[in-house]
């Protein structure tokens, strides 16, 4: 027992070492912090939502935009296919999750069938040979599919979409099937954020139909295979949106920019773009194919502008003008770099945290942890003497090793996290409990000093780790199944177990050893 390796001692000075270092910005200011150099720790703890203030978003993915865009894209494959099979139908058209059509010639309908079936596997192709109607219905494996999809990413795009507002440490995670909580802590503008989150920013480039009148089509004669829609930032005479007759065939989407910035053209705000290789080849083929027609730039729904192609754009690049302002102009170039959601989000729930009742938290827990520490320490020291200052000890560098291993970890502190901590500290003591408990044992047995205390810490070992373990398969056990500040006291605790059984096992045990040296006492009085 007296024997002490110096590896372990050599072990247990750097680890102290280490937790002083690592934990030393928290007692710093953030600017200070941050003007530390490069070589040393400037890492401070990372405050939750709770703590900081910020804005809590629940969004729910639409998913049913999702398979309705599906279905509409295979009504427009049936419509080419049968139209070059030249084969005539009726009524085609989506209804559900199915697609249907009547085949006029009923002796043609399984030869229709038998192309449909090419188009996607994902459908079941179905035929009532009596009337010549075929049903494509999509699969629940290509539901599910489309779904997971969906959330997956729209989760993706969210997080783009934030990184590039200059978000710190957001929380964007999966909630149920198709929900998405996003906690944005330190937001002092949740409204532009979510502005940001509600747009889908799904930009597409169509040709605007001139050989129809816009009356007619406003009057319910729209020609197949166009849509009305209406001007983001035009307005006709009566004040109302411009409304412009589109082409539904997609020339160019925006799936292929690979980049979107703002910038000037006449001291006017634009947005320039720049499609990768293949959308660069789609877009000049596109332009180079309609000299001198409409060509009309839809985002979400809405045309925001439809200039003339006066000669072909080969370069790949081009430019977004209409009523910007500079900050419109910069949001329109972080939607389009981040990418188009695959279907709309709803906000279910919001919630925003101001940073003085975050403060409040924070001093509330300070109040309690000081009030902890001090309590658990005048208890040890009445009940144990110099024995429960050693263990005093180890638990004020136990405290030290936990903000250490936060700030590494950057693991948000959140106020269940406070409790944590709060709750780590009179679990910290414990094993310095049970084995100052059993030395008292192995004393009145008749067992000098340094046989009880080795005795006490031999058969004490077992019972702190047990105790410790289950503490910890717990601690995991919260941290895999719950969400949020669950999964913030699960850190914490998790952290305080491990910290404290290397102060209880390994600290106390040196300081005990280290005065059994020294003075060689006769008798214990624990």
């Amino acid at each position: 027992m007296v024997y002490f390796a110096k590896w372990k001692v050599i072990l247990i000075l750097a680890v102290i070492g280490l937790g002083l270092v690592f934990a030393a910005p928290n007692f710093l200011t953030a600017k200070q912090a941050e003007s530390l150099p490069t070589w040393l720790p400037h890492k401070q703890i990372s405050l939750g939502l709770d703590l900081q203030g910020g804005s809590h978003l629940l969004l729910e993915v639409d998913v049913e935009t999702v398979l309705r865009e599906r279905l509409e894209s295979l009504v427009d494959s049936v419509r080419v296919e049968l139209r070059k099979a030249r084969i005539r139908y009726q009524g085609l058209g989506q209804g559900g999750h199915s697609v249907n059509v009547t085949i006029r010639d009923l002796e043609k309908a399984e030869q229709a069938r038998q192309l449909i079936r090419k188009l996607d596997t994902g459908v079941i192709t179905e035929l009532n040979e009596s009337t010549g109607r075929i049903t494509l219905t999509l699969t629940e494996v290509a539901i599910k599919e489309r779904r997971i999809a969906a959330v997956e990413q729209s989760i993706e795009i969210v997080r783009r979409r934030i990184d590039e507002t200059g978000v710190r440490e957001p929380t964007i995670q999966r909630q149920g099937e198709d929900r998405i909580l996003v906690q944005l802590p330190g937001v002092d503008d949740p409204e532009r954020v979510k502005r940001l989150l509600g747009k889908t920013a799904k930009m597409t480039f169509h040709l605007v139909d001139q050989q129809t009148p816009i009356n007619e089509a406003l009057a319910g004669r729209v020609p197949p295979g166009a849509v009305v829609m209406p001007s983001a930032s035009e307005v006709d005479s009566s004040g109302r949106p411009r409304m412009y007759l589109i082409k539904k065939r997609v020339m160019v989407s925006g799936d292929t920019l690979i980049d979107s910035q703002p910038t000037f053209q006449d001291n006017e705000p634009v947005v320039s773009f720049r499609f990768d290789a293949i959308g660069g080849k789609k877009f000049g083929k596109a332009t180079q194919q309609n000299v001198n027609r409409l060509f009309a730039i839809v985002l979400d729904g809405k045309v925001i502008s439809a200039p003339v192609i006066r000669e072909p754009i080969l370069g790949g690049t081009g430019i977004i003008s209409g009523s910007f302002t500079v900050a419109s102009a910069q949001d329109l170039a972080l939607l389009l770099r981040a990418g188009a959601l695959p279907a709309p989000l709803t906000i279910l729930e919001e919630r925003t945290v101001g940073p003085g009742l975050g403060a409040d938290s924070i001093a509330a827990g300070k109040i309690a942890s000081v009030i902890g520490l001090i309590l658990v320490i005048a208890f040890m020291i009445v009940t144990y003497g110099r024995f429960g200052i050693y263990a005093d000890v180890a638990l004020v560098v136990n405290m030290l090793l936990i903000a250490a291993s936060l700030s590494v970890l950057q693991a948000t502190l959140t106020l269940p996290g406070i409790a944590g901590i709060v709750l780590t500290i009179g679990m910290a003591v414990d094993a310095n409990v049970l084995v100052f408990e059993r030395i008292r044992e192995e004393v009145r047995g008749g067992r000098t000093p340094i046989s009880a205390i080795d005795a006490g810490y031999s058969r004490a070992f077992m019972t702190i780790i047990d105790a410790n373990v289950t503490t910890l398969i717990a601690a995991l056990l919260l941290y895999q199944f719950g969400s949020g500040p669950i999964r913030g006291f699960a850190v914490t605790l998790a952290i305080g177990i491990v910290t404290s059984m290397f102060t209880a096992i390994m600290l106390t045990r040196l300081l005990v050893v280290l005065w059994l040296r020294r003075t060689k006492p006769p008798a214990l009085d624990v």
